[in-house]
């Protein structure tokens, strides 16, 4: 069964990074992934910064039309209706940071109910370091405007607070409690918590709820911001 995959999320949650990691597992695992960069707001750091990347792990990407052309309004192109129309094992999409940014997804609406049950997730990444979801009141009230603008419930929340490369297990420590809350609150379960290996399996060794934790998921970062390792990896 076809696997679709979404991430939501604040502007900064790791979303993009997050969409890698899925997709290149997916890929080492021998299944046929396509990857869809539906980010309309960002259009400076964005999964095409990876193209080479990804294409090297024989992975369709399917960007918006003139990203990463120095055009600051980009439109979607027709090959998304292929994540539906193709006989994909794992879809994932990347989308806006915000609630206009989860426009993008409503026009597909029609396709992703047509899925068989069970095989959409709709997941809200959460970044707590990130202003738009410094608290539980915060992170539902973003969370309500991304399901009312995509016409999509969220299945799960994964927790990737981290201040990039400062980031330690104070970051994980702080969105467990802002997560956990929210997840209290709203009913949306925690699906996944993220995070450099060394950040989360010191996360990990300490004593939290399961319930609030998810799947624990160890991440390789992919989108340096550095000049050297962007150019090692190409445009």
């Amino acid at each position: 069964m076809k696997e679709v995959i979404i991430l939501i999320g604040n502007y900064g949650s790791g979303k993009t990074e997050l969409a890698l990691n899925f997709a290149f597992e997916a890929a080492n695992q021998g299944k046929k992934v396509e990857l869809l960069d539906l980010d309309m707001v960002n259009t400076y750091f964005r999964l095409t910064d990876r193209g080479n990347l990804i294409k090297s792990k024989e992975i369709r990407l399917v960007s918006p039309n003139f990203a990463n052309k120095g055009v600051e309004t980009l439109s979607l192109p027709a090959e998304v209706a292929s994540a539906f129309a193709l006989d994909w094992d794992t879809v994932i999409f990347d989308v806006g940071g915000d609630p206009a940014g989860a426009t993008a997804l409503g026009r597909y609406h029609q396709d992703f109910m047509e899925l068989p049950e069970g095989s959409l997730k709709v997941l809200n990444v959460v970044n707590t370091r990130r202003p738009m979801a410094g608290t539980a009141d915060k992170l539902l009230s973003l969370m309500e405007g991304m399901e009312r603008h995509s016409r999509l419930k969220v299945s799960g929340f994964v927790n990737n607070t981290n201040l990039a490369r400062l980031a330690s297990v104070d970051d994980l420590r702080d969105g467990y409690e802002i997560v956990k809350e929210a997840s209290s609150r709203s009913g949306v379960p925690v699906l996944y918590t993220s995070g450099r290996p060394d950040i989360l399996a010191e996360f990990m060794a300490e004593e939290h709820e399961d319930r609030y934790i998810g799947t624990p998921l160890p991440i390789q970062t992919y989108m340096h911001r550095d000049w050297e390792t962007f150019t090692k990896h190409g445009l």
